[in-house]
């Protein structure tokens, strides 16, 4: 859905990986696309804030993940504020205010229950969300 949705834009590339953590991610890409490449994930605030207070065993291993990677982060019902030492890798992702409570968890929940729900997806994907995610 998020290559159907981001078709126009040439800059993006979408793909699915083996890996389960983004620095697990990253690598893989590293392989495809160069070393050169600056890769970045795109995620809510939700999400930021569970990857960068995560224990990963070591003090700093968030901020050395980051010298491989950065975070757009989406205003999901708030701002995400990085810690001061992570600002350069962590960005705002700038999306209309009227999105910040828009999740996918929402999408699947107005389908089940037959509300509506078009309004919140790009028009590429509403077919295939309703494939996906119409019950009966």
């Amino acid at each position: 859905m998020l290559g159907a949705a981001t078709a126009d834009e040439s800059r993006w590339s979408i793909a699915a990986a083996d890996g389960g953590l983004f620095c697990e991610i990253a690598d893989e890409c590293r392989a495809v696309y160069g070393a050169q490449t600056q890769l970045f994930f795109i995620c809510g605030r939700d999400a930021a804030e569970r990857i960068a207070s995560w224990d990963y065993g070591r003090p700093g291993a968030f901020q050395e993940m980051l010298r491989g990677f950065g975070l757009l982060v989406a205003p999901r019902q708030g701002d995400y504020a990085a810690p001061s030492e992570s600002r350069g890798a962590v960005r705002e992702l700038a999306i209309p205010d009227d999105c910040s409570a828009i999740s996918a968890t929402e999408v699947r929940q107005r389908i089940a229950a037959g509300e509506p729900w078009e309004h919140l997806v790009p028009e590429p994907i509403r077919a295939r969300a309703r494939r996906i995610y119409a019950t009966g």
